[in-house]
């Protein structure tokens, strides 16, 4: 992973068993950049406890207590992802690119860009932000090798993403969909480290 053709962005990171960090037990990531700086990602299998979209409107200041902005259709029950322990009070959205704000939005992919401003809050309630969004307070990060350094201890398989399985609203199977993308059964996964 040391030239420009191994960078994972725009890939799925499937946590083995053997992680030895608790808060990526059975964690899917979507690796958002990828250099020799580092990476960045955001955890897309796990929901923060108590807390919707709408929630999170309110607690910012962005939807009234009288509910008097509209939230679009089907974005009133989108779920608020733990997207990582990284700076966990920041928001990030990963989310279709139908939707792009210049100097605001990373492209990570033809189909799949994050977004980590106010803004595209705004535009998801009134109906004019992306077809599909992943909401995520915090991210995964990783100084520069370290990524490179868990892969190698075998903490983490690498799967191409897909965009039905990173905005699927099914959090609880996408580890499992991650994982028989690749042709594998959980089941057959051991806790322990080697090498052949």
């Amino acid at each position: 992973m040391s030239d420009s053709g191994k960078y994972l962005d725009g890939q799925l990171l499937i946590a083995m068993p053997s992680i030895s960090d608790p808060r990526f037990d059975r964690s899917v990531v979507y690796i958002c950049a990828h250099s020799a700086d580092g990476a960045m990602g955001i955890v897309i299998n796990r929901q923060v406890e108590k807390i919707n979209f709408v929630d999170l409107l309110k607690q910012l200041e962005i939807l009234p207590d009288d509910n008097r902005i509209d939230v679009s259709a089907g974005m009133s029950d989108l779920s608020v992802h733990l997207g990582g322990p990284v700076e966990s009070a920041r928001g990030f959205v990963l989310h279709s690119s139908d939707y792009f704000v210049d100097d605001n939005t990373l492209p990570i992919d033809d189909s799949v860009s994050l977004t980590a401003t106010i803004d595209i809050l705004r535009a998801i309630a009134r109906g004019s932000g992306p077809d599909k969004a992943l909401l995520a307070l915090g991210y995964a990060g990783w100084a520069p090798g370290q990524l490179e350094d868990e892969i190698r201890a075998n903490g983490w398989l690498i799967c191409p993403a897909s965009s039905e399985l990173i905005f699927d609203p099914e959090i609880d199977k996408k580890y499992g969909q991650a994982l028989a993308k690749l042709g594998v059964n959980p089941s057959n996964l051991v806790n322990t480290v080697g090498n052949a």
